[in-house]
Formats: C-alpha cells, sequence, structure tokens
C-alpha cells in the first residue's frame, strides 16, 4: 500500500525482496526516512515490542541495542518487510534504498569475488572497478582473491563480499548486524573509518562499543517491548540508564515495603470483626495496585570466579619454533618467545599474519618441525576457539555440562553464570546435542570459567557474546590470577585487559610490553605519525573520546611545545621528545595504577558480596579464604591509595 509519498507496511503484510531495492515514485517528503508506530510483534508467548515507536532520518547514525533474544534481528527484519507485525505501521520514504548486512548467512553465488563485488551497480565503468578493487583490499582480500569463487570462501569471507557489494552500492540506509563478527582487527578499522565517512543513514546492531562509539550518534535501546532512544555515546546511554534503574530500583523496594506492610495487617486483622471491613479495604487497595517490575538486567547479581593454582613464574618458552603447514611455507621460522606468569597479552595484526596458529602452538593443538615448546612449574593450558568442536556429551544439558568441573560449584552460583552468559532460565536445561555452534561456544567459554586454567589461551572469545556477556566476562578476566593470551577484533575488549601486546606479522613476533595505547604510541614512533593504523586510531579515539578535550588522554603530545617559527635544533628536538616522552611515562604509570586500584575494588566488592550470603559460611573453611583473600586485596587498596 501507497500512502501520500511513502510505502506503508501494515500489520501481516510482507515485502518481497527488499533488502537492496529501491522503489521508485514521484513524489519525496520531508519526513523521516522510516517511521514505527504502535508496533507490535510477538513468537508464541513471547513480546518482543508492544506498541513500539521509532523514526530514523536521512543521515541519522543508530545503534540498536538490548540483550540476546529481546528482538534486533527481528526488528530488522520487520523494516526490511521480511516480518510482519503483529499490529502497528512502518512507514518507509516511497524512493528508499535498503541495505542490509545479516548476522550469519551470505548467499552464495556461482560468481568470482570481483564479480560478485561489482553486481551491486548497473554499470561497472573503470573508476567503480577500481573503487571495488580497493574496498575489497581494505577488508583484508589480496589482488589474488579478486578471480576465487565465492563459493570456495568460507563464511567468513562470503561475509566481506557481503560487506564489500553495500559499501559499492551505496545504499540511503545501511543496516548492519553484528558487521564485526567476521573481520580481523586491521580490516575493521578500515571498515569503521570508511563508514564513519558513509554519506547514507547507518542502522547497526553490534556488542562492540569501540565500534558503536566511533560512528553512532543515538542508542535504541530494546527494553520492555519498546524502544528507547538516548543521545550521545554508549557511556552516555549506560549513564542515563543507570539513574533510571536506580528510580526503578528505588521505587521497587518503597513499594515492596508497602506490600509487606498491607499483607501482614491483612494476615493480623482479617480474622477479627471488629477490624475485617478495613482488612477487606486493604485487599482490594492491594489488587488495584499497579505493580512495579524489574526488567530482568535491572537485577544485578554479584558473583565471583575461582583462581588457578599457582605456575611458576616462566610459564612456557619457545625456543628456535618452527612450524609449516605444508613443510615448504613457514608460518614461524626459529621463533623465540617466553611467557610470564599473570601477563595479559593480546595478539594484533592483519588477518592471515599467523596469530591463531600462535595461539594453537601455544595451546599444543598443531605439530611443529623444528624447536622447542617448554612448559613451566604447574603450568596447565586451557584454549577456547569459537572454531573448536568442544568435547560436549550429547546427551547432558547445558547445566549438566557446567556443573561437571572439580570445583563442585553451587547451583545458584553455576546458574548465576550460565544466566551472565544467556543460557538463562529453561535454557539451561536443553540438551547440548541441540545448541547451535554459537550456544556451543558460550558453554565451552563458562566451562573454562568455572574451572580455569593457569595459562588462559582464548581465540575471539566475544563472537557471540551480547554486550551484558562481555561484560561478565571482562569481570571474570580482570580478576584472573593466572595468565592470559587471547585474539580479539574488539578495541574496546582490549583496552580493559591487555598489560602487553604481541604483534604478528609475515611470521615476525614483536613484543610490547604495555597496554594498546602504548602499543599505538611505540607503531607511531616506528612508522611516523602518517602510519595507515595510527591515522585510523586517531580518528577511532576522537570519535570515541569526542566529549574531551583532548583524543588521546593517554598518550604525549605530539606537536610539542609552541615556537614562534623556523627549524629547530637537533638539541630542542631531542629535550622535548625527552619531555614528551617522561610526561607519557608518567600517564602510564599513574592510569596502570587506576586500573589496579579499579580491579581491586570490583575484587573486594564481589568477595563482601560473596561473604554476605549466609550460605557462603556454612563451608567455614571456604569463608576463611575468601575473608583472608578480602584482607590481602584491602591491603593493597590501602597501599596504592
Amino acid at each position: 500500500m501507497r500512502l501520500h509519498g511513502l510505502y506503508l507496511h501494515t500489520a501481516g503484510q510482507t515485502a518481497q525482496n527488499p533488502a537492496t531495492t529501491s522503489n521508485q515514485a514521484s513524489r519525496v517528503i520531508d519526513a523521516g526516512v522510516i517511521t514505527l508506530r504502535g508496533v507490535s510483534k510477538s513468537f508464541h508467548e513471547q513480546v518482543l515490542y508492544e506498541e513500539a515507536d521509532l523514526q530514523i532520518n536521512a543521515g541519522d547514525r543508530l545503534a540498536l541495542v538490548g540483550p540476546n533474544g529481546a528482538g534486533k534481528s527481528t526488528l530488522f527484519k520487520l523494516i526490511l518487510g521480511q516480518e510482519a507485525a503483529d499490529s502497528g505501521d512502518i512507514l518507509l520514504r516511497s524512493d528508499l534504498t535498503r541495505g542490509y548486512l545479516p548476522q550469519e548467512t551470505a548467499s552464495v553465488t556461482d560468481k568470482r569475488v570481483l564479480a560478485e563485488t561489482l553486481s551491486a551497480v548497473h554499470a561497472a565503468s573503470g573508476p567503480v572497478e577500481a573503487k571495488a578493487k580497493k574496498i575489497l583490499v581494505g577488508l583484508g582480500f589480496k589482488q589474488t582473491d579478486f578471480e576465487r569463487p565465492v563459493a570456495e570462501l568460507s563464511g567468513g569471507w562470503r561475509m566481506r563480499v557481503a560487506i564489500a557489494r553495500l559499501l559499492l552500492e551505496e545504499p540511503d540506509l545501511l543496516m548492519l548486524d553484528e558487521p564485526t563478527n567476521h573481520l580481523d582487527l586491521e580490516s575493521l578499522l578500515w571498515f569503521q573509518d570508511t563508514l564513519a565517512n558513509y554519506r547514507g543513514a547507518l542502522f547497526l546492531i553490534s556488542h562492540d562499543r569501540e565500534f558503536i562509539n566511533s560512528l553512532v550518534s543515538r542508542i535504541v535501546e530494546v527494553r520492555n517491548g519498546r524502544l528507547k532512544v538516548y543521545h550521545g555515546s554508549f557511556e552516555d546511554y549506560l549513564a542515563e540508564r543507570q539513574r533510571e534503574d536506580d528510580h526503578l530500583l528505588s521505587a521497587y523496594a518503597r513499594q515492596q515495603k508497602e506490600i509487606a506492610e498491607l499483607e501482614a495487617f491483612i494476615a493480623r486483622f482479617r480474622a477479627k470483626a471488629s477490624t475485617a471491613s478495613r482488612a477487606q479495604a486493604k485487599i482490594k487497595y492491594l489488587e488495584k495496585m499497579e505493580r512495579i517490575v524489574l526488567p530482568e538486567d535491572a537485577r544485578t547479581v554479584a558473583f565471583s570466579f575461582p583462581q588457578p593454582s599457582r605456575a611458576g613464574q616462566n610459564v612456557m618458552q619457545f625456543k628456535g619454533l618452527r612450524q609449516s603447514y605444508d613443510g615448504k611455507n613457514w608460518v614461524y621460522n626459529g621463533l623465540d618467545l617466553t611467557l610470564e606468569r599473570g601477563q595479559r597479552v593480546a595478539l594484533v595484526g592483519p588477518n592471515g599474519s599467523g596469530k591463531s596458529t600462535l595461539i594453537k602452538l601455544m595451546a599444543g593443538t598443531i605439530p611443529f618441525q623444528e624447536g622447542e615448546r617448554r612448559l613451566g612449574h604447574n603450568v596447565e593450558c586451557g584454549y577456547f576457539s569459537q572454531h573448536r568442536a568442544e568435547m560436549f556429551e550429547p546427551g547432558r544439558t547445558v547445566y549438566e555440562e557446567a556443573s561437571g568441573t572439580r570445583r563442585g560449584h553451587s547451583e545458584t552460583t553455576i546458574r548465576s553464570v550460565l544466566g551472565s552468559f544467556l543460557f538463562r532460565k529453561d535454557a539451561a536445561f536443553k540438551k547440548v546435542e541441540v545448541l547451535s555452534g554459537g550456544e556451543k561456544s558460550r558453554l565451552g567459554l563458562v566451562k573454562l570459567l568455572l574451572d580455569p586454567p593457569n595459562v588462559m589461551l582464548l581465540d575471539e572469545p566475544t563472537t557471540h557474546l551480547d554486550m551484558a556477556s562481555v561484560e561478565a566476562l571482562l569481570r571474570a578476566l580482570k580478576n584472573f590470577e593466572g595468565t592470559l593470551v587471547f585474539i580479539s577484533h574488539d578495541v574496546y575488549f582490549i583496552r580493559q585487559l591487555a598489560n602487553h601486546i604481541l604483534h604478528v606479522k609475515n611470521g615476525r613476533v614483536t613484543w610490547y610490553p604495555g597496554d594498546y595505547d602504548y602499543f599505538l604510541h611505540k607503531k607511531a614512533q616506528e612508522e611516523g605519525e602518517e602510519g595507515d593504523l595510527f591515522r585510523a586510531e586517531e580518528k577511532i579515539e576522537a570519535a570515541h573520546h569526542k566529549h574531551n578535550t583532548s583524543p588521546h588522554p593517554h598518550l604525549p603530545p605530539q606537536g610539542g611545545k609552541a615556537h614562534s617559527g623556523g627549524k629547530k635544533s637537533k638539541e630542542q628536538k631531542r629535550r622535548e621528545a625527552q619531555e614528551r616522552q617522561a610526561e607519557y611515562n608518567r600517564r602510564q604509570e599513574l592510569q596502570r595504577k587506576q586500573d589496579v586500584i579499579k580491579r581491586l575494588k570490583e575484587s573486594e566488592d564481589l568477595l563482601l558480596s560473596e561473604l554476605a550470603k549466609p550460605a557462603t559460611h556454612a563451608d567455614s573453611k571456604h569463608a576463611a579464604d575468601l575473608a583472608r583473600r578480602l584482607g590481602e586485596i584491602q591491603k593493597q587498596i590501602k597501599t596504592l591509595s
């Protein structure tokens, strides 16, 4: 149905092939690109949307957030006409072109990579083909890949072809559902930079905070069946929502107190003839009371993960290690590397550089041809990969698998951890044999955290998590006392965890003994400020810290002191460089100290919460151990403060 220059999806209607089509009309109105009015949608007994409203205007940049299962992908399908609303209207501008990237599956075609990318446009001229090649290279393809059949590519690389096609097409509205899942860090930074200059409207779903902060100006939250818009960064949204939750929790607590008092009055006086009428009035008042219902994510659950046994100082050494998959081309040729207890190391580098191979060598899951891999005293390695088939018993439930560790956790702890990793309520009792690949990955992560080794090796652990689950994982890993090595394309995740960076490129491994900002600073010094990686990161930081006076609060000033003109002497340049380095070191030390205090206070809160539970003291030895750890942490906080 067409309505006043708009197309209208009414309840029960779906559109045909809407994802990248253009509906031409003689009249274009200045209203929103897309308007949702009173949209409701349910699946069986689950209400996803109840009279939800939203307007998207030309040039808008929005991120859709909410827990897994809240209906984010369903909203995209409603806008695309792939699903029908139960009630309400979805109005689309009549000439609107929409481009859609689904979360998991890209269509399989018999075309080759470049030809499939060019199929997005009607006439592939020389400049258009050059642009297509530039996009493909930015997404990690080599020129030799351009003529590869798309059908031969893995699912992740087919998704990259789909992204390239959309970027070449440049629709009015670009809808991206978890677009970073299949990108490595460098291709993600390129993609992020490209989207920052995109002329159309963006509507994206992502669990990557840095990606969101660099691109959007408004956050749309799915909660209690409604859509609520928050202006500003993701941190602005969190702060505002926290204020709302605090207000709601206070109101809930007051109401619960009132209810308890009324129920006590009724129980005491309803049987007495002299006060029965008053009790009956209280009953009617209770029946008419509009009860405050807390959203599930407003109820915070505190739990602490166990700690591993203590390993020796040097946990792993590689000496002269050589590795090849075919016996001809060496991925590593004479690798020397030492890992120490307590290090949290992020592996970064371009796609195909050998990061996953290195973490598999650390885990001992692939062979090497020459050299030595030596484990330190009492070392136990645990390896997680989203692509690795976990060894589960198909007939067992999720809960049974999670509870089958050596630690003997309580049911409350296991259910809390499972809930934090999206196995909530009845999902904890699903059979392992019916789980999807993503669900099995999350279950493998849960088992690893409930019974952690003292060397934890994680390859893209956040891919199948929502934001709340990423935060739960971060809390666990920040308190982890062993050695951590991980690969991630999530810059926020890297910044929160890493205290060392290992840069992998062309079989060469370079160690940076500092956090991610230190790595960027040193790379800038090595490659010059015009290096592609540094310039991309500066744009990310500028967007991420747009409310700050300095886009790089942890880095030294790059321009040095103001001067009146003319060339600086070598001595002046050297002195200014030393001053910058000293200031940088001071800020780094201060930041590290603040980070340590923050982590210690988080541990303190968790231990206090655990010790406040009566069930904890049923095991006096466990309670005494928690109290001892609490005392040590409080002593460290006092020393550092």
